[in-house]
């Protein structure tokens, strides 16, 4: 695996950041530090970052509200450290943006892990099983673009989407037809198990439905199966880059 990728870690506590920069610098990454919002835009601006590791709770805007911001201007993977477990933390790291999340304390192996499988989940996504890149897939008059990592709906409004939303719908897409359970879909988005307590996959459905248009009570794109889980209930069809 390709590890020359740059790694933003963006953490107040200086003991934290040494340790993860020298922890992923020795494995083959190209780190910098920053210790909040002001020094994480900075870095970015006058750098090309592949990856922000993002810490919840920081001085000034926190770890929530940049992570809104950046999505707001970039779909750079991001994977946010929290202090908290509770699933509500997590759910919102996710909605506004994150990629992954990673609750304090951790082992550095556990976060090189993650870094490690979500820039595999990115760099791939744009890629058919042939290795041909694609850039849009199209289902039920909705087109995901796959370079913008936005929808396009029927009437061609763009819609936004979050790092959670497109990465659910990219899962939904490249499994169409098929019945996918919970634990397969955290398993996929997230490389793990599912938590019996963890909820997040049926909150990120439900906003993904609402984004799609689709009536609560009768979705007919991506449908629940009872005691089965979830599945996308309609044709795709990919276009590929010249």
């Amino acid at each position: 695996m390709d590890t020359s990728s740059k790694i933003l870690i963006v953490d107040d506590d200086r003991d934290i950041r040494s340790l993860l920069a020298d922890y992923l610098d020795g494995h083959g990454y190209s780190t910098m530090m920053a210790a909040d919002g002001n020094a994480m835009w900075a870095a970015l601006d006058s750098n090309q970052i592949d990856l922000v590791v993002l810490d919840l709770n920081l001085p000034g805007d926190d770890g929530l509200t940049l992570c809104r911001n950046l999505r707001a201007k970039s779909s750079m993977p991001v994977i946010m450290l929290t202090a908290r477990s509770e699933p509500l933390d997590r759910i919102l790291g996710l909605e506004m943006g994150a990629d992954d999340y990673l609750p304090k304390p951790f082992e550095p192996r556990e976060l090189l892990a993650r870094i490690r499988s979500v820039l595999r989940r990115t760099q791939s996504a744009t890629l058919g099983s042939n290795g041909e890149q694609i850039q849009r897939l199209k289902f039920a008059d909705w087109t995901l673009d796959l370079t913008a990592r936005h929808l396009i709906s029927p009437d061609d409004m763009v819609i936004a989407l979050s790092g959670a939303e497109f990465r659910m719908l990219t899962i939904f897409l490249d499994h169409p037809n098929r019945i996918l359970n919970r634990d397969q879909l955290l398993n996929m988005t997230h490389g793990r198990d599912a938590d019996p307590f963890d909820r997040s996959i049926d909150i990120q459905i439900s906003r993904l439905r609402q984004k799609l248009r689709e009536d609560a009570r009768s979705p007919q794109i991506i449908k629940t199966v009872r005691n089965g889980g979830y599945v996308l209930s309609v044709t795709v069809t990919a276009e590929h880059g010249a």
